[in-house]
């Protein structure tokens, strides 16, 4: 059964050119409301620990290394069909393939820097989120 919550993180291409407040903008636009959200950057072990999953995949290095380059920004994000919903908003993981209107296809410029995560199943929204916030944050 599909839960209201989902996990995201406004990646470093993103928050480096400027587009936090915009792209946070649109989120709350769509109908989602922020249960707890904070600006960090990760260390290049802790993206090596987040993105552990794709650790035997010939990204990973380009990967952690870019999600360790800069600021981010991570939230818990609450609507009906959360999941769902956020893929939708989101668009597709390349921006070239992004439906007009959606996040990628306005704010990213690669494949690789793709302006925004977004979890693709409750458990990921879940394990994600606790990833970056303790459980008095999420409360």
């Amino acid at each position: 059964m599909a839960t209201n919550r989902t996990f995201t993180m406004l990646k470093p291409d993103a928050t480096g050119a400027g587009y936090t407040g915009k792209i946070i903008d649109r989120i709350i636009d769509a109908g989602f409301s922020i249960k707890a959200m904070k600006w960090t950057q990760l260390s290049l072990a802790e993206a090596e620990a987040f993105y552990a999953v794709h650790s035997e995949r010939p990204f990973f290095g380009e990967l952690t290394a870019y999600m360790s380059s800069g600021p981010i920004v991570a939230a818990i994000l609450e609507k009906d069909n959360a999941v769902p919903d956020f893929r939708d908003l989101i668009g597709a993981t390349d921006p070239k393939d992004a439906a007009a209107g959606t996040i990628r296809a306005e704010f990213a410029t690669s494949i690789a820097a793709n302006a925004v995560h977004g979890s693709d199943s409750d458990e990921n929204a879940a394990l994600e989120g606790a990833f970056y916030f303790s459980q008095r944050e999420l409360a």
